[in-house]
């Protein structure tokens, strides 16, 4: 029985190198960095002793054949050069699976952050404009300039922003609502963004427009 023990154990240690040096050449010339003749016998050697454990797993009586006939040796040989060949494709099928989970984690990843970039924008103008600021000394001027200097419709446009029941408006409600054209709105919104009475976030819903805090104390200033 030892002596059988030996003889397989000699034939899966010549198959696993046999098999360790076919990958090696074909593939050492492919991928130079990532094959070696020691990692492919290792790796060959390795699989080549996985053959009695897969035998046991689905139940198979090999083993023991080999003990009394020749033929089953061969077999059983055949077997263990199968592994060690293929170990080079598992491995590498082992390893392009894990990349392309790493890729799509990346990519999910990356989708959150934008996600969580976008959400960010657009609740910093709300937390912003919900939050009480300390004032200081040399704001009031400011103030009172720019409310010398607010024309009718931007006036206007910077009241519908503060009311209504939504914080981020739309273009077109903004115009439905103060019956202007999109041009003349729009051009009214980007001198409010100018003067940093009004803001603007790009979301998922294209772009938003929302008051500030400085125009809300400009709106409270002409009350």
């Amino acid at each position: 029985m030892a002596s059988h023990i030996f003889i397989l154990a000699t034939v899966m240690l010549l198959a696993g190198i046999f098999g360790g040096l076919v990958n090696y050449y074909l593939y050492g010339d492919h991928d130079p960095d990532a094959t070696s003749l020691p990692r492919c016998l290792v790796v060959g050697i390795g699989a080549s002793f996985l053959v009695p454990v897969i035998l046991d797993l689905v139940n198979s009586e090999l083993i023991l054949e080999t003990q009394g006939d020749p033929s089953r040796l061969l077999i059983f040989t055949g077997f263990c050069l199968i592994s060690s060949i293929a170990s080079r494709f598992f491995i590498t099928n082992m390893s392009d699976r894990i990349l392309d989970a790493a890729r799509r984690a990346r990519e999910q990843s990356d989708s959150v952050h934008h996600d969580l970039r976008v959400i960010k924008n657009e609740l910093l103008p709300l937390i912003d404009t919900e939050t009480e600021q300390d004032l200081e000394p040399d704001e009031e001027p400011d103030v009172m300039d720019i409310n010398e200097e607010l024309d009718v419709t931007s006036s206007k446009a910077l009241k519908m922003l503060a009311t209504g029941r939504y914080i981020f408006r739309s273009l077109a409600g903004l115009c439905r609502e103060s019956n202007n054209d999109e041009a003349t709105m729009l051009q009214t919104l980007n001198v409010l963004v100018s003067r940093s009475l009004a803001g603007k976030v790009s979301g998922k819903n294209g772009v938003r427009w929302h008051i500030t805090e400085k125009g809300r104390r400009v709106l409270e200033s002409q009350m």
